[in-house]
């Protein structure tokens, strides 16, 4: 079994649905990591992220989410203290959540206006 440490990402140029990842054949991916930048100072921009299982059938984890105007949003951040499991609401929110994606399964993203917005996954994959 092995393991790679890897990353993928995307200026989102397109208002299109666009993949991001997709799972490679007799492999697991562990997603640490969806670090979305908008690089408008002007306005916010929202995203949709979607799980696309072997079936076709999509799973939303995100529908709208609001990217504030020049800055970044951890998408899997838990909203939880690391230390302690308390919900908080501050930059000192720590914890997050990783995805567990499995073969074949496909990571795709909506950005509602085109140019806006950069995506940053980190990922575990074990094969």
């Amino acid at each position: 079994m092995a393991n790679a440490y890897t990353n993928y990402k995307a200026n989102l140029t397109s208002s299109a649905s666009t993949t991001i990842y997709t799972v490679g054949s007799e492999t697991t991916a562990i997603i640490k990591s969806i670090r979305i930048s908008n690089s408008n100072v002007s306005r916010s921009c929202n995203i949709t992220l979607n799980l696309v299982d072997t079936s076709s059938v999509v799973y939303p984890l995100e529908t709208s989410r609001e990217i504030p105007k020049g800055s970044s949003v951890e998408l899997l951040q838990t909203g939880l203290e690391a230390e302690t499991g308390e919900n908080v609401r501050s930059a000192r929110a720590g914890g997050s959540a990783p995805l567990i994606l499995k073969e074949s399964e496909v990571l795709k993203v909506v950005a509602e206006k085109a140019g806006d917005l950069t995506i940053v996954i980190s990922v575990l994959e074990i094969s």
